[in-house]
């Protein structure tokens, strides 16, 4: 792991004045899925009671390493030329500009992804997100100059790796063993559970 750097609290703070953070608003999308849907995708992953408690001790170890994380992936991702299109200009050069402006909600995420309550606001901004991954709203909320579609098989790929390194980042501040297998597997389902979520707007919905 490298340096650590706190996480902006206009993250952890004060999400409504993020740019481009829809959440709870009217200028999230409206997704197709209903909360039947919502309940069958959770049974379908796991999700427990004891995994939402386990999310909210994640987030106490998470929030303030939201921004290490997000910056690691970016990092990750920087050092393959064929994914760089996506968050740099279509050429590959870097986009610091966009960037800048998407790292606030890639970071919100994270805390997201422990904290908030699986309801309709909630299916609404993942729909939202997807959107965002498609030539629907690619670049539109940042008026960003970058490729205009992420590939659903890179956005599944990459999922890996955010799972996978956030058992790192569980057991940073001397969790046990024992509580870093309960949160990482929670945060597992939890990641898991956006991310198939994501993936609505990219088929229609009798493939989906």
């Amino acid at each position: 792991m490298s340096e650590h750097t706190p996480t902006p609290k206009l993250v952890t703070e004060h999400a409504e004045a993020i740019p481009g953070y829809s959440y709870g608003t009217a200028e999230a999308a409206t997704s197709p899925l209903t909360l039947e849907d919502l309940e069958r995708l959770k049974a379908v992953v796991g999700l427990t009671k004891d995994d939402e408690d386990a999310l909210v001790e994640a987030a106490g170890v998470l929030v303030d390493q939201a921004d290490d994380m997000v910056t690691a992936y970016r990092r990750r991702l920087g050092e393959m030329p064929f994914m760089r299109p996506y968050f740099g200009h279509p050429d590959g050069s870097p986009n610091p500009e966009y960037g800048a402006a998407s790292q606030p909600r890639f970071d919100r995420f994270i805390i997201d992804a422990c904290t908030r309550p699986l309801d309709q606001d909630w299916l609404n901004y993942q729909q939202e997100i997807g959107l965002r991954h498609t030539r629907a709203k690619k670049n539109v909320t940042d008026h960003a100059d970058s490729a205009d579609h992420i590939p659903m098989r890179y956005l599944l790929a990459f999922t890996a790796v955010v799972i996978a390194t956030a058992r790192e980042y569980l057991g940073a501040t001397g969790a046990s063993p024992e509580q870093v297998d309960r949160m990482h597997a929670a945060f597992t389902k939890s990641v898991m559970l956006h991310v198939t979520v994501w993936t609505r707007p990219y088929v229609d919905a009798a493939e989906w």
